[in-house]
């Protein structure tokens, strides 16, 4: 599905250079969760944000589903970030005026999914039941807990039917009861959908979740 080849990522100061991942080769299969594992610093969170288009690489390719991502302009790749990927943060991101179900909405129409009123409304609330979150259907982020803003934002990634779901500590301010929530919820609805997913994490509790752990260690790829 996924394809890293000799990525490299560097940022210039003055006349230094600060080299932030350096020579990553990774294959991400089809339906299959992958988590980066590593130390705060090691280059997971800048290799996830890379591949999934949010910032660009200074060396290497990425190809994702036969299409090479370094070769697109940024309207296309604007475009396939919108409609074949879907993105969880450690903050909900939710846009506080929109109800539950509108923010589902407003990302199926940033998708361009061309669905009927019925067919999205239908897809909305089986969404919402996957993350148990229907009986909040018409309530605004305020009144919401962290945990249930977490379930919003999975349910919000995974709505516009997704290939690959990209999750960049999405426990980390949670607790372990809700964490382990959280992580039941991605892993069932990525394995019925068959949905690649990459997801970073320090969280050693939360990589059983995994099917491949990949380890990062100063900048690099030290056990895949």
């Amino acid at each position: 599905m996924i394809t890293i080849e000799n990525l490299e990522k560097s940022f210039q100061f003055g006349s230094g250079e600060d080299k932030v991942l350096d020579q990553v080769n990774l294959s991400l299969n089809s339906g299959e969760i992958t988590a980066l594992n590593g130390v705060s610093g090691s280059g997971k969170s800048t290799l996830l944000t890379i591949i999934a288009g949010l910032q660009n690489a200074t060396n290497g390719k990425i190809v994702v589903d036969g299409v090479e991502l370094t070769n697109l302009k940024e309207s296309e790749l604007r475009q396939r970030r919108a409609s074949q990927f879907g993105f969880i943060f450690q903050q909900s991101h939710l846009i506080p005026f929109l109800s539950v179900k509108d923010q589902l909405a407003f990302m199926i129409e940033t998708a361009g999914r061309k669905w009927s009123r019925k067919e999205r409304e239908e897809k909305i609330d089986a969404m919402l039941e996957a993350v148990d979150m229907m009986k909040h259907k018409d309530s605004n982020p305020n009144n919401l807990s962290g945990g249930e803003k977490q379930r919003v934002a999975i349910a919000r990634a995974l709505i516009h039917e997704p290939e690959v779901l990209f999750a960049d500590e999405v426990t980390a301010s949670l607790d372990s009861k809700r964490s382990t929530q959280v992580m039941e919820i991605i892993r069932n609805i990525a394995q019925t959908r068959k949905i690649t997913v990459l997801m970073v994490t320090h969280d050693e509790d939360m990589l059983q979740y995994a099917d491949r752990v990949v380890t990062m260690k100063d900048r690099k790829i030290i056990d895949a």
